[in-house]
């Protein structure tokens, strides 16, 4: 048996339950990992909730995302050994158990190794954020190297992670955040900051980039298509990826008429070959120094109830952190 933070039923924060469960086996092209640390997502909140439907298996094991060790391979994994540091930000959905446990089963083809010498607790903070990003950017966005990025929430999780590869890849990175997350932003590589709080931030945008945005990324989710289409230069794009409950009002005759495009995506629906190419792309950044996290708080994964709680309660800055080890 092992400790493992689940549910039986979906619900409010209230229906996780830390105790014993069975330790999973795993099968040819599985590794079986010893957990570390365990981020905690507004995705696992959907997911425990209902709010976002996928196949589940009661007792159900909630989370995506963890660092830990190999502690065995199946008969057909030739790519890892026990022993190893890795990390997975894709469990919990499409009926794989969570990650949220003492030891989980990973498919071999959603496991990457822990770059040498990072920290597991910082890594698996970034996994799912950085992951986002990179999808949002370059699958989906379709970004080169000399166009223009407007990154709305550049001083949050998704948002960082936004500005950091974007700026790597040769774009010119116009963020949007609080006035006090200025120098952030710019240390992150963005090349201007709008105040999200100036009577005309559309105008401040227009300002920083006269020829249009060719990406539009707002990780607030606030999603005001109506300006941010009005953005866009000729054939620009935005990409939707948050602000699941948001209802904006699409300007049809603009986005037609100057071939602008608007394209959503979860990360949930991406292949183990994108989440790959994305792991690869985060890898490099977190080895090179320029990704890691703003700030992380470390609980117990027998807190697991109360850190879903507080972040649906928009009471978390920065990013929560599980931690399996006792006393960690």
């Amino acid at each position: 048996m092992m400790r493992a933070a689940y549910i039986e039923q979906l619900g409010s924060p209230d229906v996780i339950r830390y105790g014993d469960q069975p330790t999973p086996e795993p099968g040819p092209t599985d590794v079986l990992v010893d957990v570390t640390a365990v981020s905690v997502n507004h995705v696992d909140t959907f997911v425990r909730s209902g709010a976002w439907r996928t196949p589940l298996t009661f007792p159900f094991v909630i989370g995506r995302d963890l660092t830990g060790t190999v502690a065995a391979v199946g008969t057909g994994v030739h790519r890892f050994r026990p022993g190893d540091r890795v990390w997975c930000n894709s469990l919990g959905h499409d009926g794989r158990q969570g990650a949220a446990a003492e030891r989980v089963v990973v498919p071999v083809d959603r496991l990457y190794r822990l770059p040498e010498g990072a920290d597991p607790f910082e890594t698996v903070a970034l996994a799912h954020p950085a992951a986002t990003a990179y999808l949002g950017l370059f699958t989906h966005g379709r970004l080169r190297s000399g166009e223009t990025v407007v990154v709305v929430g550049a001083g949050g999780n998704v948002g960082s992670a936004l500005v950091v590869m974007a700026a790597a890849a040769g774009a010119r990175v116009v963020a949007v955040a609080s006035a006090r997350d200025a120098g952030y932003c710019r240390g992150l590589g963005a090349d201007h900051v709008v105040d999200y709080r100036d009577p005309d931030v559309p105008g401040r945008i227009r300002a920083a980039a006269p020829a249009g945005a060719d990406l539009y990324l707002d990780a607030a989710g606030t999603n005001d298509l109506e300006t941010a289409v009005d953005l866009l230069a000729g054939r620009g794009r935005i990409v939707l990826l948050a602000g699941l409950r948001s209802r904006p009002v699409l300007p049809v005759g603009p986005l037609y008429l100057r071939d602008r495009s608007i394209h959503g995506f979860a990360i949930s629906h991406a292949t183990a070959e994108e989440l790959a190419e994305a792991a690869s792309a985060v890898n490099r950044l977190v080895a090179d120094g320029r990704l890691r996290p703003r700030a992380i708080e470390r609980l117990h994964l027998s807190d697991a109830a109360e850190a879903h709680r507080r972040l649906e309660e928009g009471k978390v800055h920065g990013k929560l952190v599980l931690s399996v080890a006792d006393g960690a």
